[in-house]
């Protein structure tokens, strides 16, 4: 639907010199709504550097509301009330005969432009207050995070050595164990120092979210990978390099990236023939699997460095709702 928040100057007012259309350009000539739609775009712009296509996509929802409140008898932005903008943003939602209906998000994204030249509009004077201000996006369904079985975890686990007693796949191999091993997200995983291991009592210190250091417990198997890794393969991908104290290193003895750790799991996944792996995948796996197995919910919050129990409990949702579907093709009573 629209871009969001501003993004580079690139493209800097690229959309405002497109040719506009018969019917936007006799509404450009209309009311008063419609100079203050013009003015916030050419703010947006000019001062703010919007992208051309983060611009034409608020050209695009502001047109539309100007329509809609032109339609309701709003010809300046001061006679918008808290109503009209509430009524702008139902009909997003339902649509009409010249709009489907828009998705949470997209009516949300949509409102964003709103509340902008409101605010706007408030704050140049161009009306006594902000009808927008109160009203709140409607809120997406939220999206449960997508785990894989315990099988299909092996199943990555053992593709990750693509070269069996290499260096590139004894390192891959401990990363991707250690990465469910621990929960940890890939980030927290490429910052890892060697020092920051303690593999005798199987616990590593990640930085999290913040800078908000925390201390994991590693796995006997992620444990045996990563010791493998230290011993047979990181002295021969240091050697290539400077040296220094990164745990994980890439080809030229560097720190492994973000992006080449991603690529580690993605040629695994391929390997394993699994699909929509993402660089979380192994993360929420974790969360899910030991909620399965009885851990606690704030045990796993504080493995997985959540700050509110509320984020962590999304994972008790995909347990419950797996019991339910146990439930559902097990029981005999459970269906007519």
């Amino acid at each position: 639907m629209m871009g969001g928040s501003p993004q580079t100057p690139a493209g800097r007012g690229g959309a405002l010199s497109a040719s506009p259309s018969p019917r936007s350009a006799a509404r450009d000539a209309g009311s008063a709504l419609d100079s203050a739609v013009r003015t916030y775009l050419g703010h947006l712009a000019v001062e703010r550097g919007l992208a051309a296509n983060t611009l034409h996509s608020y050209r695009r929802d502001l047109r539309r509301y100007a329509e809609v409140q032109d339609a309701r008898g709003r010809a300046a932005i001061g006679d918008i009330t808290e109503d009209d903008v509430r009524a702008f943003l139902a009909g997003l939602r339902e649509g009409d005969e010249d709009h489907p209906p828009l998705s949470a998000g997209s009516a949300a994204r949509a409102l964003v432009a709103v509340r902008g030249l409101h605010r706007f509009a408030l704050r140049e004077g161009l009306a006594a207050g902000d009808p927008a201000g109160g009203v709140k996006p409607p809120t997406p369904p939220r999206r449960l995070p997508k785990a894989i079985s315990l099988d299909e975890v092996e199943r990555l686990l053992a593709a990750a050595d693509a070269e069996p007693g290499t260096a590139r796949g004894l390192r891959d191999r401990a990363l991707l164990e250690l990465l469910y091993g621990s929960g940890a997200r890939i980030s927290e995983a490429v910052g890892l120092d060697v020092d920051d291991l303690d593999l005798r009592d199987g616990f590593a210190r990640v930085a999290g979210k913040g800078g908000k250091a925390r201390v994991v417990p590693i796995g006997d198997y992620a444990r045996e990978a990563v010791d493998a890794y230290l011993v047979r393969a990181r002295p021969q991908l240091a050697g290539a390099g400077r040296g220094g104290p990164a745990l994980f290193l890439n080809a030229r003895g560097g720190r492994l990236s973000r992006q080449g750790a991603w690529m580690v799991l993605r040629a695994a996944a391929d390997r394993a023939r699994l699909s929509e792996v993402s660089p979380h995948t192994l993360r929420h796996s974790f969360a899910t699997h030991l909620l399965d197995g009885g851990a606690d919910v704030r045990v796993v919050q504080e493995l997985l460095g959540h700050a509110s129990v509320t984020t962590t409990q999304v994972y008790t949702l995909v347990t419950v709702r797996l019991l339910r579907e146990v439930y559902a093709t097990s029981h005999p009573r459970a269906r007519s």
